[in-house]
């Protein structure tokens, strides 16, 4: 079914007038009354009769109308939406670590909201821990996430974008308190609070213990490294975590780790069998520009 056709019933329908719709078409009047023709002789009914008042629809044509009408609505806001994508403008749908959603990614968006003020741009954000991230972008319900390196890298793209010290952290009345400095191999002695295994941080924290050669003694595991916080201050145990302005307001002492030395990276990841539009790609090379910059 020819869709300049289509598009030619529903005008007629609404104007009423073959000589009249013609002229707005930039069609001459035998073009469209061939194209009606067309359409009833393929539908194998009669779309338009002549009423008081011009040309009405027959009942068969109200009920084409309705469908045809509404349909070429759906048609022309999706081609719109593709164009206006293809434009620059659009949603990006990201998701991040929490730790890295208080500051960093807001302040990624609204810069580069700031540096293309004449586009439609909007941004949906989603706080998650690694493994979930990554889960929902591999079935692309994100287009970029900020979280962890990926352990298996068969299907993301991820680089490097940020960094983040990792401390130990210990109750105030603790022995270790009394160090400015601590290697961890001097911590073994007491029970740790470690990230469970759904945390991205679990794998980076059990590497430093590798580097060493000894396995730490995990009293409670945890998912959250504010919660791992709140524990430590309330004499559960210690704990290596992120660096958080947080742990400041805690009754914790904060120690710096001379043995291993370890930062933790945090990586934009992009799922490679997504496709990617116009204005995430430009958002991508942003980030990537600030990151080249710094």
């Amino acid at each position: 079914m020819n869709l300049s056709h289509l598009r030619y019933f529903v005008k007629l329908a609404q104007i009423k007038h073959y000589t009249k719709t013609a002229e707005l078409l930039c069609i001459t009047q035998p073009s469209l009354s061939h194209a009606i023709s067309q359409l009833e002789k393929e539908l194998g009914v009669v779309l338009f009769e002549k009423g008081p008042r011009g040309t009405e629809l027959t009942s068969f044509g109200k009920q084409f109308f309705a469908s045809v009408n509404s349909s070429l609505n759906i048609l022309d806001n999706g081609i719109e939406t593709i164009k206006n994508g293809a434009r620059g403008n659009g949603i990006i749908r990201i998701g991040c670590l929490r730790t890295l959603g208080v500051h960093y990614v807001p302040e990624l968006a609204a810069a580069f909201k700031n540096a293309h003020p004449d586009r439609d741009i909007q941004f949906t954000f989603h706080v998650d821990l690694t493994n979930s991230l990554l889960k929902s972008l591999a079935e692309s319900t994100f287009d970029l996430i900020f979280a962890s390196r990926p352990m298996v890298m068969s299907q993301f793209e991820a680089t490097a974008v940020s960094k983040q010290e990792l401390v130990l952290i210990v109750p105030n009345d603790h022995p270790l308190a009394k160090k400015y400095i601590v290697d961890l191999r001097d911590t073994l002695d007491y029970p740790y609070i470690f990230f469970d295994k759904s945390s991205g941080l679990r794998p980076i924290v059990a590497h430093m213990f590798a580097e060493i050669g000894a396995n730490p003694k995990i009293a409670y595991e945890v998912s959250e490294d504010q919660v791992i916080a709140g524990l430590v201050a309330q004499n559960f145990g210690i704990a290596v975590v992120p660096f958080m302005d947080m742990l400041l307001q805690l009754d914790v002492k904060i120690l710096p780790i001379a043995y291993p030395s370890y930062e933790r990276k945090f990586y934009m990841i992009s799922n490679k069998n997504q496709y990617v539009p116009p204005v995430v790609q430009e958002f991508k090379n942003f980030v990537l520009d600030k990151v080249r910059n710094t």
